[in-house]
């Protein structure tokens, strides 16, 4: 998660509060940072205070959809309607007031994840809050992946891959969309970082990696997950 604020109290709160809920946590404190936070990291939720030093959080915002449907959720002491609405037709999730319930805040990240998580074609995951194919189960809810019951140890990066492919199985993602969704619009067009994670998945959830079962590879295009 990626954390906008420039006063360090409040987003050092913050901080302190998703992790102890086990998030993962960076925190920029300005407009600068945050665009090259969002873009290196790719966290899978902001939380943003239109308040910056340097630009309105507005603007912030702005430049993130250019590329992304991260959820984002403004976190801010404004109060007037139309701050409220400016944010939010500008493309933010949600907005909370400062200052604010510490259990409602976390109730709100909850569901714009399971919002994100829904965003795909696959039905089951907004029903279940997880995707099952053969002995392979992937929880949304827990971060978690399993095969045939086993816990697999995936890296970050490997399980957002292998979540990404579940919420579009059997559809063809391309290694263009999936280096943009996994590494930042600047990234590298460089299909070599996508093989060596896709190698490392397979070592880990298929018996026989060279005739896998569960993500394919369609050959100059991309990576599609079983459906069935």
């Amino acid at each position: 998660m990626l954390v906008i604020d420039d006063d360090s109290s409040v987003s050092f709160y913050i901080k302190s509060v998703l992790e102890a809920q086990g998030y993962d946590v960076i925190v920029a404190e300005n407009g600068r940072d945050s665009e090259i936070f969002a873009s290196s990291h790719c966290p899978d939720i902001i939380l943003l205070d239109l308040g910056l030093p340097d630009m309105d959080g507005v603007a912030v915002l702005n430049k993130i959809r250019e590329w992304s449907a991260v959820p984002v959720i403004v976190v801010s002491s404004r109060q007037q309607e139309q701050d409220k609405v400016r944010a939010l037709e500008n493309g933010a999730d949600d907005y909370v007031q400062k200052p604010f319930s510490t259990q409602e805040l976390l109730a709100r990240i909850r569901v714009a994840l399971r919002h994100s998580r829904n965003s795909g074609t696959n039905l089951s995951i907004a029903r279940d809050s997880r995707f099952e194919v053969g002995g392979l189960v992937i929880d949304y809810a827990k971060y978690r992946v399993y095969v045939d019951g086993n816990d697999v140890e995936l890296t970050q990066n490997e399980y957002r891959l292998v979540a990404l492919l579940g919420q579009y199985a059997g559809t063809v993602l391309t290694y263009a969309d999936l280096i943009r969704r996994m590494w930042g619009p600047n990234a590298k067009q460089d299909n070599q970082i996508l093989r060596v994670n896709m190698a490392n998945i397979r070592r880990k959830i298929e018996k026989d990696p060279a005739h896998p079962r569960y993500i394919f590879t369609e050959t100059g295009i991309g990576y599609r997950m079983a459906d069935k």
